[in-house]
């Protein structure tokens, strides 16, 4: 048998990026002594989320990977701990900017970064501003020691509404799906309450691909714009082990059963009964 205890943080961000770092640390820890090996704070913890306007004077932010704080800190953190913790964070590689996620292991090492797929652009989350889409491809990476078996693959928020991202990690051989996300309130519509469709969309990713969903989202308001928390984790039946309230700080933690997991999946037979050759039409741009 191969378990596996995955942890989402919850929390609210200001403006003080050591501030931030030093909240997130704090859940991390209780995460790690509650003795989850997979940590997973929200997206761009390292401040509050800046893509609501346009400013120019925000890619001062962005840094290279080894540079960055929020990446920095992680990976002092991991390898104290010996957890992983996929961290986000605004990268500068030259004169490009993304939206990325460095995956540390337990060693504390970055094992690799994959920046953001789908970039979304809207009234209070005009991300196309500050981010080239990603260039990476999706990726997975080997789970934590004593884990191993366990693949993790993670997509960053607005790729979590595309069947495509979860089918294509679980193609590559993902055991678990991590989403860090920062979503709430659409100024162009106050009527409009996201919040169950974010979490349907990754239910559903759950259920059509018969593995576990783990998400973290931000709480707080922010200059006006309110994000509703919510955060949790699924089984691979899309059942919810875990969950946060939409103004609740705190730590969820599951432990999973990748070998269940992995029978169920070859039961249902999604795999099994896949037709690629009449899914071209999802690969043409007409």
């Amino acid at each position: 048998m191969t378990e596996i205890t995955v942890a989402a943080l919850q929390l609210a961000f200001g403006p003080d990026i050591d501030a931030n770092i030093a909240n997130v640390s704090r859940l991390v820890r209780e995460a790690a002594a509650r003795g989850a090996q997979v940590i997973l704070p929200p997206e761009l913890f390292e401040g509050e989320y800046f893509c609501r306007v346009e400013d120019e004077g925000l890619f001062a932010t962005a840094k290279p990977a080894g540079e960055h704080k929020a990446v920095l800190a992680m990976q002092a953190l991991a390898a104290e701990l010996r957890v992983t913790i996929p961290t986000s964070f605004f990268e500068a590689d030259g004169p490009h900017h993304y939206n990325s996620l460095a995956m540390i292991g337990p060693d504390g090492a970055v094992q690799g970064v994959y920046r953001k797929s789908h970039i979304p652009d809207g009234p209070g989350y005009e991300e196309k501003f500050y981010f080239r889409p990603g260039n990476t491809g999706f990726k997975v990476w080997p789970g934590p020691v004593g884990a191993e078996r366990a693949t993790l693959g993670v997509g960053i928020c607005w790729d979590q509404w595309y069947p495509e991202t979860a089918r294509a990690m679980m193609l590559m051989g993902a055991e678990l799906l991590f989403y860090p996300t920062a979503i709430g309130s659409e100024p162009h519509d106050e009527g409009l309450d996201t919040a169950r469709l974010w979490r349907r969309a990754m239910v559903g990713h759950a259920v059509s691909n018969v593995v576990p969903v783990v998400a973290a989202n931000r709480i707080g308001n922010e200059q006006g714009q309110t994000f509703y928390g919510t955060s949790f984790i699924t089984d691979e039946r899309g059942d919810i082990l875990a969950e946060l309230g939409r103004e609740e700080e705190g730590v969820i933690t599951a432990t999973l059963d990748i070998d269940r997991v992995k029978r169920h999946r070859a039961a249902f037979g999604f795999f099994r009964d896949r037709r690629p050759e009449l899914y071209g039409r999802l690969v043409q741009d007409i």
